[in-house]
């Protein structure tokens, strides 16, 4: 499935809810252990709420106890981009969607060694579940 066409601004803050909209489009983030993904254990893959790029697999998700879902490495390495982000006095490394432009979280390098290392903090909100049957959740 191929990501939806680009909603323009004011479209996203009709199909969006308010805390959505900060996080996905204003570089926000949501309260830690309040995501709906942060405890989600089933099989398949998570898309951008905004585009419906694909950007992460069960298979890289993991416990990392921060209180948002992490994931090892994007499903499709081209779907995600970093860039350099220096708010709230700190530096971090914010991941976003390539299709749509929309903040997903930040990366640290605190991840399982074995994996790689990376541990990419993603908002639930962010994000579209799809379970292997092809059922959103």
């Amino acid at each position: 499935m191929e990501p939806k066409p680009m909603p323009t601004e004011e479209e996203m803050k009709e199909m969006l809810t308010p805390e959505e909209y900060a996080v996905l489009r204003e570089g926000g983030t949501e309260a830690p252990f309040a995501g709906k993904y942060v405890d989600n254990h089933e099989e398949g893959i998570y898309r951008c709420k905004v585009c419906g790029n694909v950007l992460f697999t069960s298979a890289q998700k993991f416990d990392s106890k921060s209180g948002w879902p992490s994931f090892t490495d994007p499903a499709v390495a081209e779907n995600v981009g970093t860039r350099s982000d220096d708010s709230h006095g700190m530096h971090r490394t914010e991941v976003y969607c390539k299709h749509c432009n929309s903040h997903l979280g930040h990366v640290f390098d605190d991840g399982p060694v074995e994996a790689g290392g990376k541990r990419y903090c993603i908002n639930s909100v962010c994000l579209e579940f799809e379970d292997e049957s092809g059922q959103k959740k």
